[in-house]
């Protein structure tokens, strides 16, 4: 059976080679950076003890969302919001300190557009030192304030917008707190205004699941409807670290229900509307088995919360599930025993148990 996962693995919107002229800007940005990546090349998952600063993060610039989303932990926090807002200053300092960084995600459990302008700034700060920058939105909020202009206008590499339903009733019974055609007219605003400006930076995502499984084609026809150019289906969950919410997305997980030859009809159905289709499922991307084939999230990079807190990854996203150096900074934990420790674990084929969900030849939560 042909590799499907491999095959069709999402790539930038602009594409690869968009990616990789702005990675060779942004090593050419400052000799201290270049030189951090050269040792990252060189010590890549070689030791616990990394000589190196890390070259990618993700940074939560809010921890609330407008929505309620039922496969996403955000349902379980009080009235949608975990902590605070991320200042810009404490932005600005974070980027300061870690010059390694190439790219960044800027936001994680939440919908980054609640914190108003203050985004666009922390999005133009990172651009101006020549960082790849890419967010996620659930795109309700781009119509206001012209926040799709402000969104494309502040040099944003990449936009993915999730999308997980064709028609009202599917989309806004898994993303409750939505309205489904606001949201499909921001997707048309902003991908309208991106075409205006010659750019590609949009990516629709849907994270498939047994409530939406059936219209994964009708979703490639919205996607090419409203102007997308790329539709990623996702076919896995994070558990977000918790044996709860694995419990709860495994009941909605559809991930082997298609074959090869669903898979394919849906690339050339995008073909023919100017879509490409791409796949991806967390399930196939680690094992135990070699370094090589680790989790590289421990060894590259790392999650800042909005209150400053760090976190393994993304798949996790909450610092109440598991913290890293804990009442530390995260320049004085990156390097610190406990997250020596941490990659250690990893090193030895003994994942600790927070990260199981990631890995397909090791029993989940």
């Amino acid at each position: 059976m042909r590799d499907i996962f491999h095959d069709f693995r999402p790539e930038p919107s602009a594409g690869n080679d968009a990616y990789s002229r702005e990675l060779a800007r942004s090593l050419e940005y400052s000799e201290e950076r270049r030189k951090n990546y050269e040792r990252y090349l060189k010590g890549d998952k070689a030791s616990a003890n990394v000589g190196y600063l890390p070259i990618r993060a993700d940074i939560e610039n809010v921890s609330r969302c407008n929505f309620r989303c039922t496969m996403c932990q955000v349902s379980d926090y009080d009235q949608g919001k975990r902590a605070g807002d991320m200042s810009m200053e404490d932005f600005a300092q974070l980027i300061d300190e870690q010059y390694g960084l190439v790219e960044i995600k800027l936001n994680g459990i939440g919908e980054p557009l609640m914190q108003g302008d203050q985004f666009f700034e922390m999005i133009e700060y990172a651009r101006a030192k020549n960082i790849w920058v890419r967010v996620i939105t659930n795109a309700s909020l781009l119509h206001l304030r012209d926040n799709y202009k402000k969104l494309v206008d502040s040099d944003v590499n990449e936009i993915q917008i999730s999308i997980d339903g064709s028609d009202k009733e599917t989309f806004e019974k898994i993303r409750r707190g939505s309205r489904f055609e606001r949201v499909v007219e921001n997707c048309k605003l902003i991908n309208d205004y991106a075409k205006t400006k010659g750019v590609i930076i949009t990516k629709m995502w849907t994270v498939v699941q047994s409530a939406n499984v059936h219209q994964l084609s009708d979703l490639v026809q919205l996607a090419a409807r409203v102007g997308f150019t790329i539709q990623v289906f996702c076919f896995d969950f994070t558990d977000w670290g918790q044996s709860i919410w694995r419990e709860r997305n495994d009941e909605v997980f559809v991930g082997d229900s298609l074959s090869s030859t669903d898979y394919m009809a849906l690339v050339q159905q995008g073909e023919a509307r100017g879509v490409r289709v791409r796949f991806w499922k967390v399930g196939t991307k680690f094992s135990s088995d070699s370094p090589e084939q680790l989790c590289p999230w421990p060894f590259a990079r790392a999650f800042i919360s909005s209150d400053l807190r760090t976190v393994p990854c993304c798949m996790i996203g909450n610092p109440d599930t598991y913290e890293i150096g804990k009442g530390k900074s995260f320049s004085q934990t990156w390097n610190s025993e406990e997250y020596v420790a941490f990659r250690q674990s990893h090193l030895n084929g003994d994942v600790p148990q927070v990260c199981l969900g990631c890995y397909e030849d090791v029993p989940s939560l």
